[in-house]
């Protein structure tokens, strides 16, 4: 049981840039243009929460669970979401900037990307079954051993990976991104 539980509270224009908070539980909380950059928010539970226009770079999230979490607008360079709790694991994204994070063999099967940023993000081992890229920018991203059955991949762009290394059965891609699937292969396509 955690020591704070916090229910449907709302959090606007608060810095936490820096700050550890620790053992504590929001449920249906909503977080507004909040500050969280370089923050510890280790072994915290966010159920159900939402976050828009925040800003959580090089945020620590060790163990942390995030349970039906959605972020809108939000800026999350270089977080590991593979150090979150995997217990009931679920976020969403929606016009948020992750380069450079981690899902490293985390489990987001139908999981939503829509128009984000995703330049070198590892998806190594990640189980995304029917997960959706939608106009999302996935240079450098790494897809290795992923579990990519029926993703969709169609508006997304810059993807490059080997269908040899993952498991892309009925994945949907567009006729454009099909080059970013035969890199290893050193052909031209025009």
């Amino acid at each position: 049981m955690k020591e704070n539980v916090f229910d449907k509270e709302n959090y606007t224009n608060i810095s936490y840039s820096g700050k550890r908070i620790s053992n504590a539980e929001f449920d249906s909380c909503v977080f507004l243009n909040c500050d969280f950059s370089n923050s510890n928010l280790s072994e915290n539970d966010f159920i159900n929460c939402r976050f828009e226009s925040c800003n959580f770079a090089m945020a620590k999230l060790s163990g942390s669970g995030l349970k039906d979490v959605h972020f809108a607008d939000c800026k999350l360079i270089g977080i590991n979401f593979d150090h979150c709790s995997d217990f009931l694991f679920a976020a969403d994204f929606q016009k948020c900037v992750l380069d450079y994070a981690s899902f490293f063999r985390k489990k987001m099967k139908k999981a939503k990307f829509t128009e984000c940023s995703l330049k070198e993000v590892d998806f190594t081992g990640v189980d995304l079954a029917m997960a959706v890229f939608a106009n999302c920018d996935l240079s450098r991203a790494v897809f290795y051993e992923s579990n990519l059955e029926k993703v969709d991949f169609r508006t997304a762009a810059n993807y490059s990976f080997d269908p040899e290394a993952n498991k892309i059965k009925k994945a949907k891609f567009s006729l454009a991104g099909v080059p970013g699937l035969l890199g290893k292969y050193n052909i031209e396509i025009e």
